[in-house]
Parts: C-alpha cells; structure tokens; sequence
C-alpha cells in the first residue's frame, strides 16, 4: 500500500517518463507534491524503491526506472514487475524510432552525426560541423529529443571513465543539473565536456581528473548544449 505523497510522486514520474523519456528533476518533484525541501523526496524514492515500485541507476544523474505500477496506475496487479523503457537518450535529427524490443540494447542502431571533437581538458573552439557517422545501439536513445555525438580530446574525465578517442553520445538541452556531464559553450566560443554545478550566480565546470583545475564562469558566460547519455569506446 501506497501513501497518497508516493502515489502521487510514482504517477509523476511515470507521465514524465512517458512524454519526455527522462525523469523529472528532485526539484521540479519537490514543486509537484508542494514540499519545501528535497529530503523529502529523498525519502519518497527510497520508499518507492524499498517496495519494488521503481529503480535508481548507479553513477548516473536523474536515472530511475519505474519497475512496475500499482493497479490505480494501469498495473496489473498480478505482475511482478516489467521491462522499463531505458531513461537515457533521445531520436536524433531525421530519425525514426528505434524498433521496439525486449532487450532495448538489442534494437537496430541508428546513425548519429559526429560533431567533431570536444575537449575533455582546456576548451577548444566550439564544434559545428559534421565530421562522419556513427552507429549507436537503439537501446542507448529514447524516442523523445535530439541527439548527437562527439570524439574526446584528452584525459580530464578519465576518473568518469571517458578516455582520449572515445565517441560520446549528447542528448541536445539547454538545462542540466549539478553533477550532470554536459557539453558546455564557454563565451560563445569553446567548447568543453565537463562536470556542471550551479553555484548561485556561477557556474563551476569540473574535470575528473586532479590535473586539472575547476573553472568558474558568470552563469552568463556558459551555454549547456548537452548533456551525456552514453559513450562508445573503439579497441
């Protein structure tokens, strides 16, 4: 049995997921049950999760996974759970919908443009151009949103586990959240894959990789482009 803020907090999520194929954020939960602090939605996902009603993915941000619904949702209350549709990602310009299966990373790939390189280290100039294809796994995108790759170009984000010559996948937005990876436009200019914190009027982009410093800019300064949702390393 379900407390009527679980209910509530577990139907959000779901219509979100289902319009936008991600998850709400803490804060826009905290605005839709009217709470006054986010420890209170801490509180009402780890309930959902302790009963079975939903799933936190490991090391990524704004990753949950609705395992099963209650009855009063449109579940079957005979079930003991379903296949969840994969939260990250989204439909790249021109493409059709990735076929449905069990086994969302068995889809048929899809081809993603390859924007060039993006720095994972000191900024570079700002990505513009197609440079090549790549072919992404169907069940690394959603259907909802645009999406594109890029090549890395050094060692800051090696303790994330993205190395020099990876291609990683964006999911195009213009919002992020702190601890989310993002491809970030620094003075309209350059461009850079980094950690994304908001710090009051300030936003702190941060490598994974002691060597190199955090750099803060005004908020004015940094434009997010994207943010991370899957990566493809070539051996």
């Amino acid at each position: 049995m379900l407390t009527k803020k679980q209910l509530q907090l577990l139907e959000f999520i779901h219509k979100r997921l289902q319009r936008d194929g991600v998850p709400p954020s803490f804060d826009e939960m905290k605005v839709e049950l009217d709470l006054r602090s986010k420890s209170g939605i801490h509180r009402l996902i780890t309930a959902l999760e302790e009963r079975g009603f939903i799933r936190r993915l490991p090391h990524r941000a704004r990753a949950i996974e609705i395992i099963r619904l209650p009855e009063s949702l449109g579940g079957d209350p005979e079930a003991q759970g379903f296949s969840p549709k994969v939260v990250d990602g989204g439909q790249s310009r021109g493409m059709s919908p990735a076929p449905a299966a069990s086994d969302p990373m068995r889809q048929a790939a899809v081809e993603l443009p390859v924007m060039g390189r993006i720095a994972a280290g000191v900024p570079i100039e700002a990505i513009s151009q197609v440079s090549h294809q790549v072919a992404v796994p169907g069940g690394m995108i959603a259907p909802n949103g645009q999406h594109f790759a890029l090549e890395v170009k050094g060692d800051s984000m090696i303790e994330a586990g993205i190395n020099d010559g990876d291609i990683v996948v964006i999911r195009e937005t213009g919002a992020a959240d702190n601890g989310d990876i993002v491809v970030a436009l620094v003075e309209g200019q350059e461009a850079t894959l980094k950690y994304y914190h908001r710090q009051g009027g300030t936003i702190a982009l941060q490598a994974a990789n002691p060597a190199y410093e955090t750099r803060r800019y005004p908020e004015n300064k940094v434009q997010v482009q994207g943010r991370l949702v899957g990566l493809i390393r070539t051996y």
